[in-house]
């Protein structure tokens, strides 16, 4: 019977699999520069492997960098956080291509509400988060939407831990109002220069077995789409729900 763990190895495969643990840990897409400082091998030697794991489906390309590609297997919980900021960014960039608009993704986990990413469009920047969305996703079209799904346990937890400062004059500060607010926008929550003075921003819920979070975009208060936003309203809806849809199979594979 032969011995798996004596004889040759092939440094070219080592040196790719560490390529795609370095992709699959890091938090954001990553520069082939900065993954060749993580990996520790040679720029030129992790622009060639880059170039056949594109070519093979494990990695692919995007603006900010590399993520992980269709061919790249969920079969472990770390293996998971890579495929799943992977789908994020790429529901980001459909939003951002196909509405124009900065495109965001908030999680909730472990009681605290924190944006996953962020996709900017050409025409309309993302808004600057001047106050972190730990403390003001009461204000924010991301923050209501899943604090609006949240179980009432979870969403009394959160409320008693957290204050609602006033970011504008706009923004709901008192929290019967608040709960009201939240009463009716499970599935859509908008943000009406609350959080900043002009800019509106709209939110859709991305709920699985054992994920809640928001899929949002941002336009400046004077948009013309502000005045109706059903359409955009559908669209962003389509792409939440898709994105739920390969969450919860890739959950469920992983």
């Amino acid at each position: 019977m032969p011995s798996w763990t004596s004889g040759t190895l092939i440094g070219s495969v080592q040196r790719a699999l560490r390529l795609l643990d370095v992709v699959a840990d890091a938090s954001r897409p990553i520069t082939v520069k900065a993954l060749s400082s993580r990996s520790g091998l040679s720029l030129g030697t992790t622009y060639n492997l880059v170039r056949t794991l594109i070519h093979e489906g494990y990695l692919r390309g995007d603006h900010d960098g590399l993520l992980l590609g269709p061919r790249f297997p969920g079969l472990s919980d770390q293996d998971w956080s890579g495929v799943y900021l992977a789908r994020v960014r790429s529901a980001l960039n459909q939003v951002s291509d196909e509405l124009g608009a900065a495109a965001y993704l908030s999680r909730y986990a472990d009681g605290e509400i924190s944006v996953v990413d962020i996709v900017d469009a050409a025409t309309h920047p993302r808004v600057a988060l001047w106050v972190g969305i730990q403390d003001s996703a009461h204000a924010t079209a991301l923050g209501k939407q899943i604090l609006a799904n949240l179980d009432d346990n979870a969403l009394q937890d959160y409320l008693s831990r957290h204050q609602l400062p006033e970011l504008t004059q706009h923004t709901i500060s008192d929290r019967r109002s608040l709960l009201r607010a939240l009463s009716v926008a499970a599935d859509g929550a908008i943000d009406r220069q609350e959080y900043a003075l002009g800019s509106v921003c709209l939110a859709v819920p991305v709920l699985t077995d054992d994920t809640v979070a928001a899929l949002a975009i941002s336009l400046p208060a004077d948009d013309r789409r502000i005045a109706d936003l059903t359409d955009v309203t559908d669209q962003l809806r389509a792409i939440a729900a898709t994105l739920s849809l390969q969450l919860s199979a890739e959950r469920a594979f992983s």
